[in-house]
Order: C-alpha cells, then sequence, then structure tokens
C-alpha cells in the first residue's frame, strides 16, 4: 500500500516537473502579423438633430402659415391687374438677386473653409516607436531591471492645432507576443506563463479622457498632459493614467512618451519563482515613445 502511494507521489511530481519544464522551456506562438492600429471613428451624428428638430417644428409653423393665407384671401378681393402688377415688381426688385448671390457666396465659402475644420488623423509609426516595460528585482543577490521592449506598437490620434481639448486618442495596442528581454529563459516565462500570449496577443489601453491638454498647438513646442483609460492585460482590465510628453515636430509629424505606473498583482499576473531571483518588486513601469505622422486623407477608403 505505501509503496503504491509512493509511485503515485512520484508520478505527479514527475508530471508537474515536466509541465513545468514544458511551460518554460516550449517555443511562444509568433505574432500573427504585423501591428495594425485600430482606425479612430471621428463621425458626428449631426444629421439627425438637423432632420429630426426642423421637421417636428415647422409643421405647425407651416399649417399656421397656410391658414393666416387663406383668411388673407377670404377678407381681400385682389383684381387680376393687380395681382399681375404686384408679380412684376417683386420680379423687378433687385433685393432677390442680391440675396441669390450672397447665399451662392456664402456657400462657395463655407466650402472652401471645410477642409481646414477637420482636425488631423495621426497614426504611430511601429518602425520608429517603441513600447516597453520595467520592473526591479534581486538577481543572484544584486539589484537588476529588467526591461522589456517591443516595437509593435499602433494607435492613431486626432488633433486639431486650433483647439487641443478637442483632441482625440484611439486604442493603443502592443502585441505581447513580440516583447523581448535580455534573456531567451525569462523571454519563454514572460510569454507562456506570465502573459500567456498564446491566448492573449495582445495588451490594449482605451482612452477615455484627455487631462491638461488645452489651447492652440504650435511646431515646436512641448505639451504636458494626462491620459486615463482602461488599460487590458490578459483578460483584466484596470483604469490607469498615463503621464505624457507630446512635440509639434512639425505639422505632419507628432514625438512624445507616456508612462505609467501599475502593480502587477492587480491584473492577476504571477512572476514564477526562480533560484536566480531573490525578490521581483510589486510596481511595473509601463511606457511608449511615439513618433506618429499625419495620414493622407485621400488614402483613406
Amino acid at each position: 500500500m505505501l509503496k503504491t502511494i509512493l509511485i503515485i507521489v512520484a508520478v505527479l511530481i514527475v508530471a508537474a516537473l515536466g509541465f513545468t519544464a514544458y511551460s518554460f522551456l516550449r517555443t511562444p506562438e509568433e505574432a500573427s502579423g504585423p501591428i495594425e492600429a485600430i482606425p479612430l471613428s471621428l463621425e458626428q451624428d449631426i444629421q439627425t438633430e438637423l432632420d429630426s428638430q426642423p421637421a417636428s417644428e415647422m409643421e405647425p409653423a407651416a399649417t399656421a402659415a397656410n391658414q393666416d393665407s387663406e383668411r388673407r384671401v377670404a377678407a381681400d378681393t385682389v383684381t387680376e391687374a393687380d395681382a399681375l402688377v404686384q408679380a412684376d415688381d417683386a420680379a423687378a426688385e433687385p433685393e432677390t438677386v442680391v440675396v441669390e448671390g450672397d447665399e451662392l457666396a456664402a456657400s462657395e465659402n463655407e466650402e472652401e473653409a471645410s477642409p481646414d475644420s477637420s482636425p488631423t488623423i495621426y497614426e504611430i509609426l511601429p518602425a520608429e516607436s517603441e513600447a516597453r516595460f520595467q520592473i526591479g528585482e534581486i538577481l543572484r543577490g544584486s539589484p537588476f531591471t529588467v526591461v522589456g521592449t517591443t516595437d509593435q506598437v499602433a494607435g492613431e490620434f486626432a488633433v486639431d492645432a486650433r483647439d487641443l481639448s478637442s483632441a482625440q486618442i484611439g486604442p493603443i495596442l502592443v502585441n505581447a507576443r513580440t516583447l523581448a528581454t535580455d534573456n531567451d529563459f525569462r523571454n519563454r516565462a514572460l510569454k507562456n506563463q506570465i502573459l500567456t500570449t498564446d491566448v492573449h496577443e495582445f495588451i490594449t489601453f482605451t482612452p477615455s479622457e484627455i487631462i491638461g491638454l488645452a489651447g492652440t498647438g504650435t511646431a515646436g513646442d512641448v505639451y504636458n498632459f494626462q491620459i486615463v483609460g482602461d488599460l487590458t492585460i490578459r483578460d483584466v482590465t484596470r483604469p490607469v493614467t498615463f503621464e505624457t510628453t507630446a512635440t509639434a515636430v512639425t505639422e505632419d509629424q507628432l514625438t512624445g512618451t507616456a508612462t505609467a505606473t501599475v502593480l502587477y498583482a492587480d491584473f492577476d499576473l504571477f512572476i514564477p519563482n526562480s533560484q536566480a531571483v531573490a525578490s521581483v518588486e510589486d510596481e511595473v513601469v509601463l511606457a511608449i515613445d511615439f513618433v506618429a505622422a499625419a495620414k493622407d486623407p485621400s488614402a483613406e477608403s
């Protein structure tokens, strides 16, 4: 009986060690493809208001106008000659021509001004950008900072230089399968055990508010502000605020850095034990260094 129990325990230990070794040593899934930004939607449902409000408000007004017209026709007797004279006078009045000219000029001016009223859409360039994390640990008795980086970061944002407070930022994506540190063994543990990138390929930050960005934009100026939103790692989402510094290099290029500090335990992340690592800090620094270029409006589908 005791022998049987010992055999079962030995088998379980071997199985556990084998699974642990497999988790550490197996090759993680590669990225499914080059990262692409989720297009930022700037659609505004203005037509709904224009279509709904006037329709309900104008119908009673039109009915009242018709009733008033009928009363006037019933009350007044106008000869056919008088009606013709009034029609000729109305057609000859110069005010009608002026009004039509003003309306055409206003319409042309409005069409010419409409392109300038649209914000510029900027897209992060992965080849010139970087997403990374930093976490401290005690490695073989000495402090060490683990840094993981990837250029597979994507996102779009819209900026109107005349009103920075109207800026919008779309979801920011980072491909976790492409994160790499200085050690291949650590990379396998990071992807296979900590982030489970085979199942959860992307880390996503969805902005909900921009704080501290206002006024007008000028090329060469530096702007400091906060981006508040929801950060999703694996299947856990938590609110996070990124401290951001951005520079308008030119009208067509923006650069900047956004950083935030989080507790990895808040995202239900577990760091496996290692004989070489005595301890790991609770906080993780997340950062994105980005270069973004204005998109060509004619290239939009």
